[in-house]
């Protein structure tokens, strides 16, 4: 097949720049220090309906993870 060289993708007029990359850095280094940092939840109050703090605080975190790689989405990096 003549002509089918792949070609580079040109950049696109809407890519981030440095700055949102930074923000996006960011907010990964922050969910995996606070997923790390265990003496910070490692603690059964407050409970909520019963749940203690170490059980609803990881599933927080998931949540807030999932926010993360959203918001990394959305500014395209």
């Amino acid at each position: 097949m003549a002509g089918s060289a792949m070609k580079p993708e040109p950049d696109r007029p809407g890519r981030a720049g440095w700055l949102p990359r930074l923000l996006v850095y960011a907010l990964f280094l922050l969910v995996v220090v606070v997923s790390l940092w265990v003496p910070l939840y490692n603690r059964a109050e407050p409970s909520i309906a019963g749940i203690p703090f170490f059980y609803w605080f990881q599933i927080l975190w998931i949540v807030a993870s999932a926010a993360a790689v959203a918001i990394a989405y959305r500014l395209d990096v």
